[in-house]
């Protein structure tokens, strides 16, 4: 590969753009969420941290077991967690880097 940089940065030249790492942020939908108090989304947001967590714990269980289909299908349900959670509670996320997730 080239030393040229590529678009967006990284060694694939993802894209910056929050939408486009978050394609959740695209849908109608998650603009009505937004606009929701925060008081109401913040547990949900901390609830769907929790879950990626989990689902992400459970994904390396499963690749530890050979079973590599589960193990996708976790690591799935993690990363859409966490980009509902980002929907839900960007501020949250931000001030806690993630680190639950």
């Amino acid at each position: 590969m080239s030393d040229r940089r590529l678009p967006g940065g990284g060694e694939f030249g993802r894209g910056a753009r929050r939408e486009v790492r978050n394609p959740v942020l695209r849908l109608p939908a998650a603009r009505s969420i937004a606009a929701l108090p925060v008081e109401t989304r913040r547990p949900l947001g901390l609830l769907l941290r929790q879950l990626a967590y989990q689902a992400n714990e459970q994904a390396s269980a499963s690749w530890k077991s050979n079973k590599g289909i589960m193990a996708a299908y976790w690591k799935a349900v993690s990363v859409y967690a966490k980009h509902l959670a980002h929907v839900i509670d960007p501020i949250a996320a931000r001030r806690v880097g993630d680190n639950a997730s």
